[in-house]
């Protein structure tokens, strides 16, 4: 069975302008109708910094506990932990940039200081709930600051000593080919997850590449939608549907049902009031 891990309702709606979050409980609800179990739902920043994620716990309530779902949801600190874990959530996600720039322009915090409030925070939720550093630039960075050979095993190591029970490599702003992927399942092995970007057009032949080396969680997004707000030029997400068809034409397991999944794109597509990427949510989107 792949773990696909739906990220449109945080990383995806993160990009565009806000919805109301009446309409993101309605996504979130759809995707799940559709067969998705582990979602991104949310994150706890500060509503003026990131207001089309304003109103989490809001949008959690919404989206209330039931066994054999998963929603998950972004911090930045141990105030955002507390927040999350009052709210009950299922799982934490916090957000390590491998590339110096890339953290100061994201979080204004430098790559050690990123990773010291990555242990606070870990520390602060003691186990209660499964914890995911996802590192940020994991494959190389534009900022030509980023050796991956020699930087990404002591990060992945530093963050597995702190305590993150799941570790997921970022290809923050499209850097990642095939190859660099295999040479970092090579370098930290394969129990990670796999967050891709189609920046460069290589998102979904980087998950065909994991996929082959073994990976089994993937990090996608409905339609394709999402691209971090600090990285110049970066694409959204390898899209959910996409990824789903060609793991099921290949004989895999997901939970998800595609045709149930597509027909969601088009309460999208309205709701962010724009095309989605996806070539496959284009033929079921007005």
């Amino acid at each position: 069975m792949i773990d696909i891990r739906e990220v449109g309702p945080r990383d995806g709606l993160q990009a565009e302008k806000p919805v109301t979050i009446g309409q993101r409980i309605e996504f979130i609800q759809q995707l799940i109708s559709a067969g998705v179990t582990h979602l991104e739902i949310a994150s706890f920043m500060r509503d003026d910094l990131v207001p089309s994620m304003a109103g989490a716990e809001q949008v959690v309530v919404g989206v209330p506990a039931k066994i054999g779902l998963t929603r998950v949801g972004l911090v930045a600190n141990t105030k955002g932990a507390q927040r999350a874990m009052t709210s009950g959530l299922d799982e934490i996600t916090i957000t390590v940039s491998l590339s110096e720039t890339y953290s100061q322009k994201n979080t204004g915090k430098s790559r050690t200081d990123a990773v010291k409030i990555a242990g606070e925070v870990v520390n602060f939720i003691d186990g209660k709930v499964p914890t995911d550093a996802v590192i940020s630039c994991a494959f190389g960075s534009p900022y030509a600051d980023v050796s991956m050979q020699d930087d990404l095993p002591v990060i992945v190591r530093e963050l597995k000593n702190l305590g993150y029970t799941r570790i997921t490599l970022a290809d923050t702003t499209g850097e990642a080919t095939p190859r660099s992927v295999r040479e970092a399942l090579t370098l930290v092995g394969t129990d990670v997850g796999l967050h891709l970007h189609e920046t460069r057009g290589t998102g979904l032949v980087n998950a065909l590449a994991g996929l082959e080396a073994g990976v089994r969680r993937f990090d996608t997004s409905l339609g394709g939608i999402g691209g971090s707000p600090f990285a110049d030029g970066a694409a959204g997400n390898v899209a959910t549907e996409t990824l789903v068809f060609l793991l099921h034409d290949l004989g895999y397991e997901t939970s998800i049902n595609l045709e149930k999944l597509l027909a969601v794109t088009p309460l999208l597509t309205q709701m962010i009031g724009h095309r989605l990427p996806s070539a496959l949510a284009q033929l079921h989107s007005p």
